[in-house]
């Protein structure tokens, strides 16, 4: 492991524009101090990044304090504006923000390259996915020896770049790795393109003016086998056969190899270095981080009602306060010896402004609409959410109906606080059929998950008796149809939105108070319930 990382940073000061850089994971000890030199023996100076950068010291921008002592625009040089090595510290700890930024920054050329050394320790402690898509290797130094002493050779890399235009590569090529990339379950259309450009790049460092097998093998290890997300199928054993090879054919790096037997060669190669348990991350996780609750009041550096401001530094994630920065400086002028008609601020004089906001509540109703007792369900439902409209102004809450009956569930009402359109779309709701609970689950599910993105706080109201039938493929099947619903529930658990059952039956079901512990929500059993009594479940339900 030692040896490809020292080689994938040789590739990288190669072939700097089209690898984009490496992940190098490795918690503090003598590995990691020992690689930090193999950092020092590249050709490009190196700049150090730090997660909690912002984006005048990446990016540049106005130099505020110039500016106003000198009375004219002074522009301030970021990091990303300088060439060299970019070394990010501590990358499990990049936010969102940050990566999206960096990650803008390998798209546009002006981030070249980048190595990531994430320090993470627990699985869950990753450098961003933003970041890991566009960068070319991902090296695990935790399992690799102590016992170390390679280093990257100057001046094998000098004459490596040199030559890297005149590296010419096989149709065959294209087609071996685009073909492991589908057997490995890699989606991701740069991976191909970053195994091809490593590829090249190792034909450079030894000298060959064609792509390899050989070169193939070193690339594919390096750029796809952390991007696999299935194991391929193990061919099956066939028996010995007795004809003797053929003498002629020749399976040598410079000659001629059947397209088959490249792509079996390759495929072992990625395979002999996948570590023990690093497809588990990919088991099906929920994939809606944890909301902050329904109303809940979060602070904002853009909009909501505004707060004292407070000292800090400026960043694009926030903003001046000109009239506080001004009046914290105004009492120093004199000592600072400021001249008439200018002011001299410093950075400490700075005030950022805060915010306060109160997200948007969107109460999203699922509906058992099967049965013969369908339609009077419908009519308490839909008397329910008339009367939780009526103070939805006051409580900026939005409204939505799902109904699920048959083998499928419709979107019969959009998320919305207009009670006009409310009475027109509950106008006529059909009834009958099957009960596939999971279905409806999973649309409440989706539009939770639309309504986040939108910076709402969703809240899923299930209105069943939980008499389960259909399963999500449409089957007739009680068991399994309950087993689906069970595992949507825990999906909604996992994605952080609250949520309520409501049991309407004649009697309380086990299955519906185990279906609401599955989804970490609350369970009321509400039977022959109206609508005024459901409304005032669910109204001290969220208030409480």
């Amino acid at each position: 492991m030692w040896d490809r990382g020292v080689l994938a940073l040789t590739l990288l000061a190669i072939d700097p524009a089209g690898l984009g850089g490496a992940i190098i994971r490795a918690r503090c000890g003598p590995v990691r101090d020992a690689f930090r030199e193999c950092l020092d023996a590249l050709p490009q100076p190196l700049l150090k990044l730090h997660p909690t950068m912002d984006d005048e010291t990446l990016f540049g921008g106005i130099d505020l304090t110039e500016t106003l002592t000198l009375g004219r625009l002074t522009m301030r040089k970021g990091i990303l504006g300088r060439n060299g090595t970019a070394i990010l510290a501590m990358a499990e700890r990049c936010d969102a923000t940050l990566a999206a930024r960096l990650a803008m920054a390998l798209d546009d050329g002006s981030l070249q390259p980048l190595i990531a050394m994430d320090e993470g320790a627990e699985p869950d402690e990753r450098t961003p996915a933003a970041l890991g898509e566009r960068l070319a290797f991902y090296i695990d130094l935790n399992i690799a020896s102590s016992d170390v002493g390679l280093l990257p050779d100057t001046a094998m890399i000098e004459s490596a770049r040199a030559g890297l235009a005149s590296v010419d590569v096989l149709t065959e090529t294209y087609e071996t790795l685009v073909g492991l990339c589908a057997q490995l379950g890699i989606n991701s259309q740069r991976a191909p393109l970053f195994a091809l450009r490593a590829a090249r790049a190792h034909a450079a460092l030894h000298g060959h003016t064609s792509v390899t097998p050989t070169d193939i093998e070193a690339a594919s290890a390096l750029c796809l086998a952390h991007r696999a997300t299935v194991l391929p199928p193990q061919p099956q054993t066939e028996e010995p056969d007795a004809t003797p090879p053929d003498t002629n054919e020749q399976d040598t790096d410079g000659g001629n190899m059947e397209i088959g037997a490249l792509d079996d060669r390759v495929l072992e190669a990625v395979l002999a270095i996948l570590p023990d348990g690093l497809l588990d991350q990919f088991k099906p996780k929920g994939s809606i981080s944890k909301g902050s609750g329904a109303g809940a009041k979060n602070k904002s550096n853009r909009r909501g009602r505004p707060k004292p401001s407070r000292p800090g530094r400026l960043s694009g994630r926030n903003r001046l306060d000109l009239i506080a920065t001004l009046r914290t400086a105004a009492p120093w002028q004199k000592l600072r010896g400021a001249s008439k008609g200018r002011i001299k601020v410093t950075p400490s004089d700075f005030r950022i402004k805060q915010y306060e906001e109160k997200s948007d509540r969107l109460l999203i109703f699922a509906v058992d609409a099967s049965g013969s007792a369908a339609m009077s369900r419908l009519a308490e439902a839909k008397g329910a959410i008339e009367l939780l409209l009526a103070d939805a102004y006051s409580r900026r809450d939005h409204v939505s109906l799902i109904s699920f009956r048959g083998d499928t569930a419709e979107v019969l009402l959009p998320p919305t606080r207009s009670l006009v359109q409310t009475k027109k779309r509950l106008a006529a709701l059909p009834g009958g059929g099957g009960t596939p609970l999971a279905a409806g689950l999973i649309e409440a599910l989706t539009m939770a998950h639309q309504a986040r993105t939108h910076g709402m706080a969703p809240c899923i109201v299930l209105l069943t008796d939980g008499r389960a039938n259909v399963a999500l493929d449409g089957t007739a099947n009680r068991a399994k149809a309950a087993s689906d619903a069970e595992q949507i529930a825990r999906q909604i658990r996992t994605s952080g939105t609250e949520a309520i059952t409501l049991d309407l039956g004649n009697r309380p079901a086990k299955f519906l108070a185990d279906l609401a512990a599955n989804m970490d929500g609350l369970y009321m059993p509400l039977p022959r319930a109206d609508a005024r009594k459901m409304s005032g479940a669910v109204s001290a339900a969220l208030e409480g």
